[in-house]
């Protein structure tokens, strides 16, 4: 999805310049932008491995080839890098990304070129219940937000699933409700069904947090066993 932040491009260049030149410590820049010192190094990565433009806030998604995400996976994994030296050595916006490639990767996932640079990546959207997409979200919250997948699997559109994705993050299940029309089998749902399709939603996010805490233990012990 697109990047939107409080902070602005002058603000993130402005802390990354401070970083640099030694004058400010990144706790005192983050105390200053209401932020927290890793949010700093973040911007400081991005700035190391994209210039000037990895701190613009950008509307639309990178797109990363497959053979881009198969050889962070392996660096890392062959421990030619850090999480942070092997995202400045591809370009990758964020670590959480790669951490996310490298837990597809372990749980034996293929890597997909990413955003809407894959050639299987769905374009034309087609009609859906409510069931269909309270199944399609759940789907993509286990599945790390991959917008991509989730329309190939589903056999519906990338634009789809990421608008489906927005609302109910928005909205909660409200947001997954087709309004258009009056169709009365939607907009009159009990709030019995509601609060199924709710519950599958709560738990699918919650399933995924965890298996994101367990993974990120063991790569914090990686990290850790490197130095």
């Amino acid at each position: 999805m697109g990047q939107h932040s409080k902070y602005s491009f002058e603000m993130k260049l402005d802390a990354v310049t401070k970083y640099l030149e030694g004058s400010c410590s990144t706790e005192s820049i983050a105390r200053s932008l209401g932020t927290n010192g890793t949010r700093i190094v973040e911007w400081v990565t991005l700035y190391q491995s994209l210039g000037i433009e990895g701190l613009k806030t950008t509307p639309k998604l990178r797109v990363y080839s497959a053979e881009t995400k198969q050889n962070a996976v392996a660096d890392y994994l062959s421990g030619k890098g850090t999480l942070r030296e092997i995202q400045k050595k591809y370009g990758i916006r964020s670590d959480k990304q790669l951490r996310n490639w490298i837990m597809k990767y372990n749980g034996h996932e293929k890597l997909k070129a990413s955003g809407t640079g894959g050639t299987s990546v769905m374009t034309k959207g087609r009609k859906t219940s409510y069931e269909e997409r309270v199944e399609i979200v759940t789907y993509c919250i286990e599945h790390g937000m991959d917008y991509a997948q989730a329309a190939e699997k589903y056999q519906v559109s990338y634009q789809q699933i990421y608008q489906w994705t927005r609302k109910y993050q928005s909205n909660g299940v409200e947001g997954l409700i087709d309004k258009r029309g009056k169709r009365k089998s939607e907009t009159e749902m009990s709030e019995l069904e509601k609060l199924r399709a709710e519950n599958k939603l709560l738990q699918a996010e919650k399933r995924r947090a965890q298996l994101e805490v367990a993974f990120l233990k063991k790569l914090d012990e990686i990290e850790r066993r490197r130095f």
